[in-house]
């Protein structure tokens, strides 16, 4: 070897160990219940698969669309899509990523129990050849690149034969993982620690980022999580207590980073456990009794939006009109008109772990019911627990958190107020067994509509209905709220859908 090509591969191992050469200790509220990216349609669960995986595409910060393990895509028909696959991508396993990986994971996400109702639309994939295939929709679909971003291609070879999905249960792919993402994970301790290495073969060589080793702590009180950043053993934390904002602010050395987000928080009053339930007046009653803004100000100290439906204001659905409703008296008249002017005891569950404030916020809630004589026996859980119970419909009223997956009204209305459908996913997150079939006809016509007007009139009018019946109680949109060492350049890679991109992280030395 000539001298100069010495010098400048020595210059090249010296620049990449420098590159990745830092270790990000995080500390988030929880850690996924599983390492099956398809198990369970959660936060956990997506920041992990954008750790260990890659999807297709992803969003960027501006809310535009960023190619990943595709190219690029066009359109072949108003129903079918082509995407073009990245070439030189392998698996953690030292597979390489093809077609049939991608295909064979749009096949288990059609079969998921979470995943299935945004899946539903897409009536088949079909390779093309090794780098290319198909995205063929039953009809015409507007979100088709929306629905792609939950794309994390599994590895075939690795999986296929052991790849069963069990909702909390012990599978293969539940304690494995082989994807293409930056970190391999190399040891995990359930609920206490995730620990992983850069992947040496990582594809995006063109990523700023630089963290080398990653170690991930569940840390689930408040209280406790920041005073791990302040002392220094972590460097990353979410989410801060709203009435820890200040303190962390004031904090040499640490940045604080906020930012609305879309997660609505909202409460499922069950009309198949109560028939009290069934009655529009008693609903309305419990929206009027509840005062949503006095627990943004109070519990959440300013750091969420008071909501009176579903859709935010960026989302197509959204209804400037509906606006929160607080009337005590007029809550207490519609409980009389209903024959229950002394009212009647219920069971509540919430999280106590998941949201910010969670817990303070259902006790809140429960405070606010006395006062039109619905005593709530309330009973709080960890996120770990509790969304078991939501499963099982455990209570007569929850607490559910939801995030659009696709960015989209119609996202949150086939997920938690479509009639519950378990061949097609549909109402999969329905705890208020609230079933409207023209709200239901509704759905699957705005999942094919593509004139805008006509699709803005269907999410719409499914608000509307929505208020009219009180179907659920809208408590707020909340706000994300992230802190970190000065160094740890967080306001890169977070975005307000919460799944921060640490592959491009960058902590400065």
């Amino acid at each position: 070897m000539k001298p100069t090509v010495i010098i400048v591969a020595c210059l090249s191992i010296l620049l990449s160990s420098h590159t990745l050469s830092a270790t990000l200790r995080m500390a988030f509220d929880a850690d996924p219940i599983s390492l099956d990216p398809h198990e369970q349609l959660s936060e956990g669960t997506l920041q992990f698969s954008h750790l260990a995986f890659d999807p297709l595409l992803r969003w960027q910060q501006n809310g535009t669309f960023e190619a990943r393990l595709a190219t690029h895509w066009q359109a072949m028909t108003p129903s079918t899509t082509r995407f073009f696959l990245r070439q030189g991508v392998t698996f953690h396993s030292g597979h390489p990523l093809t077609s049939a990986d991608v295909v064979y994971t749009i096949n288990r996400l059609k079969h998921s129990a979470d995943f299935r109702a945004m899946f539903d639309t897409i009536q088949s994939a079909k390779i093309i050849d090794d780098y290319t295939f198909d995205v063929i929709s039953a009809k015409p679909n507007p979100l088709i690149l929306n629905i792609m971003t939950y794309v994390f291609p599994m590895d075939k070879a690795f999986y296929q034969g052991k790849d069963e999905i069990v909702k909390y249960g012990e599978t293969f792919a539940s304690r494995h993982v082989s994807g293409t993402g930056p970190f391999i994970l190399e040891k995990r301790e359930l609920g206490s620690r995730m620990e992983f290495k850069r992947n040496p073969n990582y594809w995006d060589t063109a990523s700023p980022g630089n963290v080398d080793t990653l170690i991930s702590t569940p840390i689930h009180t408040d209280a406790t999580r920041l005073a791990a950043l302040l002392s220094g053993d972590v460097d990353f934390i979410f989410p801060i207590s709203p009435i820890d904002i200040q303190r962390t602010q004031q904090t040499t050395g640490i940045q604080l980073v906020t930012m609305p987000s879309t997660r609505i928080l909202l409460l499922h009053m069950n009309q198949t456990r109560r028939k009290e339930f069934r009655d529009v007046r008693v609903r309305k009653a419990i929206n009027l009794a509840i005062n949503q803004s006095l627990i943004v100000d109070k519990i959440l100290r300013g750091y969420a939006t008071p909501a009176g439906q579903l859709s935010p204001n960026r989302f197509l659905g959204h209804v400037a009109e509906l606006q929160p409703d607080y009337d005590l008296q007029q809550a207490r008249q519609l409980m009389k008109a209903a024959g229950y002017e002394q009212g009647f005891r219920i069971s509540m569950m919430a999280p106590n772990n998941r949201y910010t404030n969670d817990e303070k916020v259902a006790q809140a809630v429960a405070a606010m019911l006395a006062k039109i004589n619905i005593k709530a026996d309330l009973k709080t859980l960890p996120k770990a627990q509790y969304f078991k119970e939501f499963d099982d419909r455990s209570a007569d009223m929850m607490m559910l958190g939801w995030q659009s997956d696709t960015m989209d009204s119609n996202n949150l209305f086939e997920f938690i107020i479509a009639c519950t459908d378990a061949k097609t996913g549909l109402g999969a997150y329905n705890a208020s067994e609230y079933c409207n079939p023209s709200i239901t006809d509704d759905i699957r016509q705005a999942n094919q509509e593509l004139n805008p007007e006509r699709r803005l009139r269907l999410l719409q009018g499914i608000e509307k209905t929505l208020y009219q019946d009180s179907a659920i109680v809208p408590l707020y949109w909340q706000f994300l709220t992230w802190a970190a060492k000065d160094k740890v350049k967080i306001q890169d890679v977070i975005n307000d859908r919460n799944y921060p991109y640490i592959g491009d992280l960058i902590i400065e030395e």
